[in-house]
């Protein structure tokens, strides 16, 4: 008679990583290339005022990009960021030097009507059904609008202010914009992990039916969502002003695209339901550095809008093929 080993009677389970853990550690692995190929062709890629710059680019970006990452977690999109951010810089400077309103006033308002803004469009998601795209798109084209036209399309130069001066500085020889990225994505990833809130929208962009049978307002999460991302552009806004000394309706044109692209280089899931702020992190990073080094390899700017389409089509190509190898590991 025979027997047969426990060991014979249980499959062996192999340990295969996350799909967004392996997009992470690919994306350290192309960022490290990156820094070595630049640092070798590039002149001056290396030193500490090209890295600081880079640091303050990145925080344009990466500002705006934790707010996004959650709304396109949750299945949602938002494309007004870009002219979000250039009305925000406009608010801010017409506020402090022609409104008379004083610094502070102005970037109160400014922080107010971008919060605000965002919510509107979260409320015509939630309230009528209106695809994020469109209300936002809505957004894109008011803001692009008012901004030159508050301006006649001509910079605002800001007052002289002490705390100006810090915001579009440094503190102890690094950007403030970069410190305030840091912080804010610290509170982002602790509000992503752990709390009920972002768990909500992980489940929202999961399954929402089933997110809202198990007792989630899609509604009131929705709204946050929108109301946080107009929030941060306000702020980008008021940051990229302060280093620029004056409001501009034509600045931060396309930001919208390398937040997106960042988001999604990321490895965040454009169907929702999966992504993380490290990964965002790492996608800031990749865009900030592939954007430095075509700058100072004097490659044409034309030429530089075709590479950076070409490095988003190829991160939703490793995205889309990521999720599906996710979903057969789970079902195998």
């Amino acid at each position: 008679m025979t027997t047969t080993t426990h060991a014979a009677q249980t499959p062996r389970r192999t340990r295969t990583l996350p799909a967004h853990r392996l997009n992470e550690i690919g994306l350290v692995v192309a960022i490290v290339l990156l820094y070595i190929a630049l640092g070798l062709s590039a002149a001056g890629f290396l030193s500490l005022d090209n890295q600081l710059g880079m640091l303050r680019d990145a925080a344009t970006i990466g500002i705006a990009a934790w707010g996004v990452t959650l709304v396109i977690i949750a299945g949602e999109i938002d494309i007004s960021i870009g002219p979000a951010v250039a009305f925000s810089s406009v608010l801010v400077a017409l506020g402090s030097s022609k409104w008379g309103l004083g610094v502070a006033g102005a970037i109160i308002l400014t922080l107010v009507v971008g919060t605000a803004a965002g919510a509107l469009a979260g409320w015509l998601r939630a309230q009528f059904g209106v695809p994020s795209f469109i209300g936002t798109l809505g957004l894109w084209s008011v803001f692009g609008g008012l901004g030159l036209y508050l301006t006649d399309a001509l910079p605002v130069v800001l007052p002289e202010n002490a705390f100006l001066d810090v915001m579009g500085g440094s503190i102890i020889g690094i950007p403030t914009a970069a410190i305030v990225m840091v912080v804010l994505l610290l509170v982002f990833v602790y509000i992503a992990k752990y709390t009920s809130y972002g768990r909500s929208v992980y489940a929202i962009g999961g399954n929402a039916a089933a997110a809202q049978l198990s007792g989630i307002s899609l509604k009131r999460v929705r709204v946050l969502l929108f109301a946080t991302t107009g929030l941060l552009a306000a702020i980008t806004g008021v940051l990229l002003a302060a280093r620029l000394g004056a409001g501009s309706g034509s600045a931060a044109s396309g930001l919208e695209f390398d937040v997106i692209a960042a988001v999604v280089i990321g490895g965040t899931a454009l169907a929702g339901g999966r992504g993380s702020l490290l990964g965002t992190f790492l996608g800031v990073i990749f865009i900030t550095v592939i954007g430095n080094g075509l700058v100072l390899l004097g490659v044409n700017s034309f030429l530089q809008d075709v590479i950076r389409g070409v490095i988003i089509v190829g991160a939703v190509l490793v995205n889309v093929w990521a999720g599906r190898r996710s979903n057969t590991t789970r079902t195998s």
